[in-house]
Parts: structure tokens; sequence; C-alpha cells
């Protein structure tokens, strides 16, 4: 096994279990997913913030918006990894209610840094947009409730 093997064996299960979830309500492996060392941006399909602080209230959020994750699958694109940082490319398909409307599909671009501290592979970076949403799943979550939308 190589080291971007190695760096998905670690990461990709911890992505699924973390955003399937998310997607269900609970943001808590999502948070727990990420670095506290500065500096963190997320530059989400939805929501924009650099730092912690205001990362970790986008997840709270999120985890307020969604529910009813019927699906979840992660389609890796491309990877690597090189010393102390990592990163996934990948197609992120999900079906899950978003602002209580009835269960519908929807797909991300997303990219993701992660830095490995003290053993451990933690997200630095996330960026997404929206590949497909026909349905207009997405629009609610246009604007955060801090207006950093």
């Amino acid at each position: 096994m190589d080291d971007t093997d190695a760096f998905l064996a670690a990461v990709l299960p911890r992505m699924r279990e973390a955003d399937t979830a998310l997607h269900s309500g609970d943001p808590r492996g999502r948070i727990a997913m990420w670095s506290r060392v500065e500096p963190l941006t997320l530059f989400g399909a939805a929501v924009a913030h650099t730092g912690w602080p205001g990362i970790q209230a986008t997840f709270e959020w999120l985890g307020t918006t969604f529910a009813d994750c019927q699906s979840f699958v992660i389609e890796v694109v491309a990877a690597g990894v090189g010393g102390d940082l990592g990163y996934v490319a990948a197609i992120e398909r999900t079906t899950a209610s978003v602002g209580g409307r009835p269960p519908a599909p929807y797909a991300l671009r997303v990219t993701t840094v992660f830095r490995r501290e003290n053993g451990e592979w933690l997200v630095v970076h996330r960026h997404a947009d929206a590949m497909s949403d026909e349905s207009g799943t997405l629009d609610g979550l246009r604007q955060s409730p801090s207006g950093n939308g």
C-alpha cells in the first residue's frame, strides 16, 4: 500500500461516516474531523468562513438544516499525500432533506485538504460547489444565520 492508499484508507471512512451523520442532522463527526490550528478555511457550497469559530458555527447550523440522509457517496476523482499534507478531490452525491423539504438528490464538487497533526489527519480546508441541483435542494442553504452565506 503506498502513501496515498494509506491516506485514503484513513480518511475516507471517517468522511463518509461524518457526512452521512451531518446530513441526518448530527454535525459532531464533521466537527471532530477539523483541525483547530489556523489557518482554516471553508468555502462551502453555500457558506464561506475562515477561522475555527465561524467554521464550527456553520457546521452546527448545517446540523439544524439537514435531516433524513438517504444516501451519501464519495466518488474520488484524485487524491494525493506528501509529508503531512494530503488532499481528496471528489464528487459527493447526497440525498437528504434540506430545510424541511422532502429528501432530494444533489451533487457537489469538493476538494478537502488535510494536515497530519499528532499522527491524525485533520481537515484544514474544504471547498465545495454545486455540480447538479436540478431540484433546488440547496436553495435553503444560501444564507447562514450569521449572514455570511
